[in-house]
């Protein structure tokens, strides 16, 4: 029997999205996004009694992009609430902080390459989470759509698992990598009464949906595929924690079938 067929044998909610082991212990995850204020994640979760795995990280600078030293400290609380979502579903997976985004709060399709390759190279993550997009208008250089293209294609064919919001106004605005959709999670906002509730929700190139709304920062409350994002990616390292042999299309299949066994549940 394969890991796929094992998998889907136990693909409840019930018995695999709730397993005690479903951790994420094992699985590295790398956050590209505005950087992450780790000091405020470790006093917010030894408050709970829980430990979680150190977070390391760098920043990207420049049309390079460079690589700088990241001291855990950031103005921005965006990638901090991200952060802090995966780690509310998946407390022990081991997250890394790619800062692509700086004081300037903008970032190149270039930049974010920089990032993804870093990730995969040095850091050997199974997850990465991109908790934002590039308007298709702003991309319309093929060149740089193709970059971008191949650097998540090069991720799928690695086994790493990269999960991409959905602009809050899709389907009337699309963005990428999101767009991309085959070698990637696409991820749109919904409202689920349990973090842990997903919908397969095939629309237009955008198929899933995960809880929307945060638990740590200013504007968590605020609904935004931001938030929906790193939900669903938390609940891939549940699974990964407990198969951490998964490839992308195995994972998409079980988080299809429980996807669709969380919307027969609610009916």
């Amino acid at each position: 029997m394969s890991a796929l067929d094992e998998m889907l044998a136990l693909a409840t909610p019930e018995r695999l999205l709730r397993d005690p082991r479903a951790t994420g212990e094992g699985v590295a995850v790398a956050v590209l996004d505005s950087g992450i204020e780790r000091s405020q994640l470790e006093e917010r979760y030894a408050k709970a009694g829980l430990a979680i795995h150190p977070i390391d990280g760098i920043g990207f600078r420049g049309p390079k992009p460079d690589i700088v030293p990241y001291d855990g400290h950031q103005s921005s609380p965006h990638g901090t609430t991200v952060a802090d979502i995966i780690l509310s579903v998946a407390p022990r997976a081991k997250l890394y902080s790619a800062d692509i985004f700086g004081p300037q709060g903008t970032c190149e399709v270039e930049t974010v390459v920089a990032a993804l390759r870093y990730a995969l190279d040095v850091w050997k993550v199974k997850v990465v989470n991109l908790s934002l997009g590039v308007p298709e208008q702003r991309l319309q250089q093929l060149p740089k759509r193709q970059q971008l293209f191949r650097a998540i294609e090069e991720a799928y064919f690695r086994d790493v698992l990269v999960f991409a919001a959905a602009n809050n106004d899709h389907p009337i605005t699309r963005s990428y990598p999101a767009e991309f959709a085959a070698p990637l999670f696409s991820v749109d906002k919904g409202l689920f009464a349990d973090p842990l509730e997903f919908a397969y929700h095939l629309r237009d190139r955008v198929e899933f949906q995960a809880h929307g709304r945060g638990y740590l920062g200013p504007f968590a409350r605020e609904p935004a595929t931001s938030w929906a994002t790193p939900h669903l990616a938390g609940i891939a390292a549940r699974i990964l924690s407990l198969r951490p042999d998964l490839k992308p299309f195995e994972m998409k299949t079980i988080l299809y079938w429980l996807g669709r066994a969380e919307a027969r549940k609610s009916r």
